[in-house]
């Protein structure tokens, strides 16, 4: 629990102790130092107000009825949801035994009754400047955990779409694809390209193209789930990971994009267009699917033949169709598709034939 506290306000004492007289003496002494102050009589009031409102250090008498300073110690040291608070234990009791097992129960210090003010002094200011650089510690681990975060986030995402970037794209799915693997679910891959973007830029400028991509990019990532990956893979080219998907429910996926993207229309600078998108879907299990580059090259092989068959179509990897359009290429224009396709991966087997 943190509280808010005016920058130029003076500590907060919490002063816990049964005897009244104690207590205002306390008070009247700490207040004359500078310090704000509270009280409490027991150790389950204290446990309260610490909950409600933690002050900045707690004197702490030992022996109380209800709860003892001892058990209060230990449960406020137990609470993680508190910041870190100093104990100053107050005991009549000076054998060593009875210091050691404040100290053991969280207490930071400890001071014999009757108090001596001089030595009270000097240990309040000790305690409260070890707090001090407790909270510079947190604020800087809090601040290094924030710059870690941004810097992972960064390495991990494309800066134009704010999806996944290739890199990351490539990590997860070597991972995702284990992972489907050992547990034997389906895993499905699609791919996006949308249809004529050259002629965005050429025509409206890159700015407009970019614009273009980004609204492309929220409407992709308003149809994954929670547990897809949705990323940019390369220029106008989007990949679509689909963790526990058949390969049915992965072309019904695309052809539900497919069809919010055709009836979109997209915006920049006062001017409207509209554009579609090309898909190919791959999927695992599959007997011509031995691992994930094999799956991503599917689904762009598939993605191509959408392309080339006239554009705004899902194609799935095994259809009929696309067995035909390869047979009747007979890799005859290989090398200029490759060319296009700039975003492919490496495949252990460049000579798979795609079939039902």
């Amino acid at each position: 629990m943190e509280v808010q506290r005016d920058p130029g306000s003076s500590a907060c004492i919490l002063i816990v102790d049964d005897h009244e007289d104690n207590v205002e003496l306390l008070r009247a002494r700490l207040e004359s130092w500078g310090y704000r102050t509270d009280a409490a009589a027991d150790g389950a009031e204290a446990l309260h107000k610490v909950d409600t409102a933690p002050p900045d250090l707690i004197l702490l008498d030992v022996m109380m009825p209800k709860i003892d300073g001892i058990e209060v110690a230990r449960r406020v040291k137990a609470n993680e949801s508190l910041p870190f608070i100093p104990i100053i234990m107050q005991t009549a009791l000076d054998a060593t035994e009875n210091k050691v097992e404040g100290l053991e129960a969280g207490a930071d210090d400890y001071i014999t009754k009757p108090i001596d003010f001089a030595e009270l002094k000097a240990r309040l200011n000790s305690m409260l400047r070890i707090k001090r650089l407790q909270e510079e510690l947190e604020e800087r681990e809090r601040q290094l955990l924030e710059a870690n975060e941004r810097l992972r986030h960064m390495s991990q995402t494309d800066v134009l779409t704010g999806l996944d970037n290739r890199r990351y794209l490539e990590e997860r799915i070597e991972e995702m694809f284990e992972h489907a693997k050992r547990l034997n679910e389906p895993f499905a891959c699609v791919m996006c390209d949308l249809d004529r973007f050259k002629s965005v830029n050429d025509t409206y400028g890159h700015q407009a193209g970019d614009a273009v991509l980004k609204q492309l990019a929220r409407i992709l990532r308003h149809e994954v789930r929670e547990i897809d990956r949705a990323g940019r893979f390369g220029g106008e080219e989007f990949m679509l990971l689909l963790p526990g998907t058949v390969l049915d429910a992965a072309v019904t996926f695309a052809e539900r994009v497919r069809k919010q993207i055709e009836a979109h229309t997209f915006t920049f600078d006062g001017t409207s267009i509209r554009r579609t998108a090309s898909f190919g879907v791959s999927a695992w299990p599959h007997p011509r699917i031995p691992n994930c580059d094999v799956l991503v090259r599917a689904a762009d092989d598939a993605m191509y033949v959408a392309k080339e068959t006239g554009r705004n179509r899902v194609v799935r990897f095994d259809s009929d169709e696309f067995n035909e359009h390869l047979a009747a290429d007979d890799g005859s224009d290989q090398p200029e598709r490759d060319a296009v396709s700039h975003s492919r991966l490496p495949i252990a087997d460049a000579g798979v034939r795609w079939e039902r």
